[in-house]
This record gives structure tokens, sequence and C-alpha cells, in this order.
């Protein structure tokens, strides 16, 4: 069971939110914050696997809360549910340690599975996160010593896993619907932007490098 802590000021956006990881089986909501102290008092003493958090937050916003979490509650992973996707807030969020960042716009399903990469060790960017502004990460991302598999568009990361577990091209353009073309553009971008060279690089990194981040 995962256990998930809602840091919030809004009220009805927690409760919106407790309803909708209700619905999800292998997640239990423990606790609520409406400010940054009371979350951080709250992530500390229950300890829980995820906590979802809104960057702007009374008191201590969500880049700072995500900095003190991370020395004194390392193993709790911090999903940032944000209304804003500009550069800036997800540079400044991921950065501060954030495992992966959702736009508030983004449906229930989207939530559930970044806080399932977050427990599987992996990181997520929305989808909905506007090209310009992930193209901006990944170049800030492959320039300093943060982990390149967040270089990798949502779609980009599909094809990899795809790749990693054997399909071939022509298996992955059919079940993503798309074009062979569009399969082997998708692979291209993943070896440049993960310095890789060749197929087993590819399946070196994968399986021993990126789904499981530092």
């Amino acid at each position: 069971m995962t256990t998930i802590v809602l840091a919030d000021d809004h009220h009805v956006m927690r409760q919106g939110l407790r309803s909708l990881l209700k619905a999800e089986p292998d997640f239990q909501v423990v606790g609520e914050a409406g400010d940054g102290e009371e979350t951080v008092r709250i992530v500390e003493s229950l300890h829980p696997d995820v906590l979802v958090l809104d960057m702007v937050m009374p008191g201590l916003n969500g880049v700072l809360i995500t900095q003190r979490l991370r020395l004194t509650v390392p193993a709790t992973a911090v999903v940032v549910l944000s209304m804003f996707g500009t550069e800036g807030y997800v540079h400044k969020a991921m950065r501060a340690g954030a495992k992966a960042y959702v736009l508030k716009q983004a449906t229930a399903d989207e939530l559930a599975f970044a806080i399932r990469e977050v427990v599987a060790g992996r990181r997520y960017l929305s989808r909905s996160l506007s090209e310009r502004a992930i193209d901006a990460y990944v170049q800030e991302t492959l320039s300093s010593d943060l982990d390149p598999f967040l270089a990798l568009t949502s779609r980009e990361r599909e094809v990899m896993r795809m790749v990693a577990e054997g399909s071939t091209s022509k298996q992955i353009a059919m079940r993503l619907i798309i074009s062979s073309r569009t399969v082997e553009f998708h692979r291209a971008n993943i070896m440049r932007k993960l310095k890789l060279h060749n197929q087993q690089e590819l399946l070196r990194y994968y399986f021993h490098t990126g789904p499981l981040p530092g």
C-alpha cells in the first residue's frame, strides 16, 4: 500500500484529491496539510511514501518544503501538483528534489501514474507541459549533474521501455498507433539525449540507470 500526504492550501482541492486517490486500491491518504510548516511537520511525523505538493503554499513554498524534506525524510518522494507549467517552476522544483511535476489540469489517471512512477524509483514530467518547458529543462539537465533520464519526454520514455522489452520498431508503432518512421525518430532522440551509441548501451542504461535514477 502506497501511503500519501496531500499538501495544498485549498481545502476543496485536498478533498477532491483525496476522493480521486481513494479510488485507487493501492493508495492510502494518511494525512493532509494546508501550509508549509504543517506539511513539513506531518511528513516528518508520518514518513509517507509520497507527498503530493502544491508549489504555492503559505509559510514555506513548495521548493523550500522539498529541500527540507529531502534532508530530513529522503525516502518520501515529492510529486509536485501545480497550476504553473513554466520553465522556472519546473526547474526549481526538480532541482530541489521533486521526483515528479504534474499540472493541475492533468487527469486523475495521469496523477496516479506519476505517483506509481516515483514509488518505482522513476521520475515523471507531466504530459501537458509545453515542449518549450521540456526542451529548456532538457538542456539544463544535460549540462548539469541531474539525471539525464529526465531529458526524455513521456513518449520517448515509453518507446525506450518497449525497446528494452524487446519490441521492434514496427511492433512499437502498432501499439502506439504511430508510424515506424516516428518510432525511429524517437529512438534517435533517445540515443542523442542520453549520449548512447548502440542498442546494447541503451539496454544497459535502461536496466541499470534509466528506470531507477538516483
